[in-house]
């Protein structure tokens, strides 16, 4: 109601009006599409249509010329609406509103990409004459205004009172039980998850669960399943998997059967957290901490929407984050959301944008107030890698390059795509980006596509394709990798507690160099195997500590492990950051070592996982005393005797978790705090 009253009393008012509604999701503008449609029961007052990559292609051209209100993704208007500016011109010269729905979702490297798509839309506009108001609407998060502001270019006004109905909710804190208390083993939480799933569908209570990984989406969905199916048929056919890289009509098929209650459950990721209606749910449950506070209760908001009583349930994974907020409930309940972090001047984002608007029209001095003073820096260097050439005072595009914009994928620091390809019959399965292809489709990797697991058989690093046939293992797969880090130039530095820490820009090279076979319900280790792949190296932001001069001494005095202390405070450090700054686990990398060459000293570095940073280094920089807190509480507090997943192991070590030390990094943590 927010946008849509005023865009449609805008638009009754001057027919010429035009507004561009834009959703994360192509699942969200079905939905509201729909809603819209509620809204305006005479489509002749108000035109309005879908344009997103699920448009038929014949209905494209009548769309572009007819509506009034266009709704679409970021995705669509950075590859199919700017580069064609010329066909949409009437539209954007009668652009009155741009309506950016779910805003907390630009964040990191995807946030930095969208906001150089929505300065180029805007340059456009100014070309064309148009000037056009941008409303944007976003779950709870700690910097809403400063977010807009960085993502549009432009200054807002906040409101923020809270006017949604809630009949109230009941949310669960789940901890699956110890197995084994000096290891640190838990019961698994696909195993709890899936026992809860099945037991509320059961009971015909209709129920979400979230998962933080496709693969996972379709496990949960086959191990449901499976439990369900002797005892009650009829449920387990109404479950069904659900996830973004489903085939447009599979999606929409889904969407339906679940609004109008033909399905009692579905397993998804993140692809249904946001605002769809997915008709009167009962419970939720979160397959591990989400990454975040804002998504967790918008994953927990999915249920009780239409004011009835609701439940959630959080069940933990067995890592530092989910288990401090299993033990500081707090933490959760009466902390702030976080702050959205981009960073729209990455060279690794910015430089391929300047070179999709010089193909919009040539660049000119004057654009700086749109990209930055930066452009003048990059136009240059542009220059010089051959891609654009300076004529009469502005920035051309080289003739040979055309449609950049097919070239950037705005949902990755990647534009490279790995196909995957099924063996015997050559059809092509997925399209998976670079910077997780050597995750996912190494040599013996399975890989779940919709249910059915699949087993990598090669990976053709020449033409980006993967080869995979359908396998019957019992069994899942988890990556190993190590990481190599480099300083390359210190930006600041500071006394934090006793000693001191560093922000800086770092070159990483991250080798995959195994992978771990695990049983399927108890995740235990079948077997581990050797790969070698070429690294992936970029430079990146990362920040670094020294370890305080008297403690190092005490260390080196009664032969303690100092590589352990490092290696287990890292591991620790990196899960818990994404309780400060709003990112995920996999958006972070970092390394330790007793002597770095660079610096000399022993050196623990935490860097952002991607090309240029996307600002979760210089989040965790400016609050390092509080993660090293944090660090801390979940090392002291967790009731193993040598660490364990729950503290200081982590799945993704290349060095297989070793060495670690739990009492050196107690000791070090508490130097570092001076406890």
């Amino acid at each position: 109601m927010c946008y849509n009253l005023p865009v449609i009393e805008a638009i009754l008012d001057d027919r010429s009006a035009r507004a561009l509604y834009l959703y994360p999701t192509k699942a969200l503008a079905q939905d509201q599409a729909t809603k819209l449609a509620a809204l305006i029961p005479d489509e002749r007052k108000v035109r309005h249509g879908i344009y997103d990559g699920d448009t038929p292609s014949p209905d494209r051209a009548g769309i572009r010329r007819q509506s009034q209100i266009v709704m679409s993704n970021p995705d669509m208007l950075h590859v199919g609406i700017l580069p064609n500016h010329r066909a949409w011109y009437q539209f954007l010269r009668g652009l009155r509103f741009v309506v950016i729905d779910e805003a907390h979702v630009y964040r990191g490297v995807f946030g930095s990409h969208v906001a150089n798509v929505l300065r180029r839309l805007r340059r456009l506009c100014a070309a064309f004459g148009s000037s056009p108001q941008f409303i944007l609407c976003s779950a709870t998060i700690a910097n809403p205004g400063e977010h807009a502001e960085k993502l549009v270019g432009l200054p807002f006004e906040v409101i923020e009172e809270d006017g949604s109905p809630y009949g109230g909710k009941d949310f669960v804190f789940w901890n699956p039980p110890m197995i084994d208390i000096a290891e640190g083993s838990r019961r698994s939480t696909n195993s709890e998850s899936t026992q809860l799933f099945s037991e509320l569908l059961r009971r015909h209570t209709r129920t979400m669960t979230f998962v933080r990984s496709r693969r996972l989406a379709e496990l949960i969905y086959v191990y449901t399943r499976d439990q369900l199916q002797p005892t009650h048929p009829i449920v387990a056919k109404r479950i069904a998997p659900y996830r973004a890289s489903y085939l447009p009509e599979d999606r929409r098929r889904i969407e339906r059967d679940l609004f109008e209650g033909n399905l009692l459950g579905i397993t998804t990721t993140n692809a249904m957290e946001l605002g769809v209606d997915v008709g009167n749910l009962d419970a939720t449950i979160m397959n591990g901490y989400p990454g975040s506070i804002a998504s967790s209760w918008q994953q927990a908001g999915r249920s009780g929407r239409r004011g009835e009583r609701s439940l959630s349930v959080m069940v933990a994974l067995n890592n530092p984050l989910d288990q401090y907020l299993m033990n500081h409930p707090e933490t959760f309940f009466g902390k702030t959301n976080e702050a959205a972090r981009i960073s729209p001047s990455n060279p690794y984002v910015l430089k391929p944008h300047l070179l999709c608007a010089a193909y919009e029209s040539p660049l000119t001095l004057d654009d700086t107030k749109y990209f930055g003073p930066d452009l003048l820096w990059y136009a240059d260097e542009l220059i010089e890698d051959e891609f654009m050439h300076s004529r009469l005072g502005r920035w051309h595009l080289r003739p040979e390059i055309t449609y950049p914009s097919q070239q950037v994928n705005i949902r990755s620091a990647s534009s490279e795509f790995y196909t995957l390809v099924e063996e015997s019959s050559g059809v092509i399965l997925e399209t998976v980006s670079e910077d997780t292809a050597f995750m996912q489709l190494h040599p013996g990797a399975i890989y779940l596509h919709q249910g059915e697991p699949y087993l990598i058989t090669d990976l053709d690093l020449e033409s980006h394709t993967a080869y995979a046939k359908l396998t019957d293992a019992p069994y899942y797969t988890e990556v190993r990798d190590f990481t190599e880090t480099r300083v390359l130039n210190v930006f600041k530095h500071k006394e934090a507690g006793t000693t001191t820490a560093y922000l800086g820009e770092v070159n990483v090279s991250i080798h995959v160099v195994g992978f771990k076979r695990k049983a399927h319900y108890t995740d235990d280790v079948l077997g581990e195997e050797h790969i070698q792949l070429p690294p992936q190296s970029f430079d990146t932001i990362s920040l670094w500590f020294d370890v305080p001069p008297d403690t190092l001494r005490l260390i080196h005095d009664e032969k303690l492990d100092l590589a352990g202390g490092l290696h287990a405070v890292e591991h620790a450090a990196i899960g818990l950051l994404p309780l400060f700054a709003l990112c995920d686990r996999n958006d972070i990398g970092g390394i330790s070592t007793p002597l770095h060459p660079d610096t000399g000293k022993p050196q623990v570095f935490i860097h952002d996982g991607h090309p240029g940073g996307v600002g979760v280094a210089e989040r965790g920089y400016e609050i390092i005393e509080e993660l090293w807190q944090a660090t801390y509480d979940v090392i002291s507090e967790c009731p193993c005797e040598a660490g364990c997943p729950s503290c200081v192991h982590s799945p993704k070590c290349g060095n297989n978790n070793q060495p670690l030390d739990k009492e050196v990094a107690k000791l070090l943590l508490s130097a570092f705090l001076d406890l």
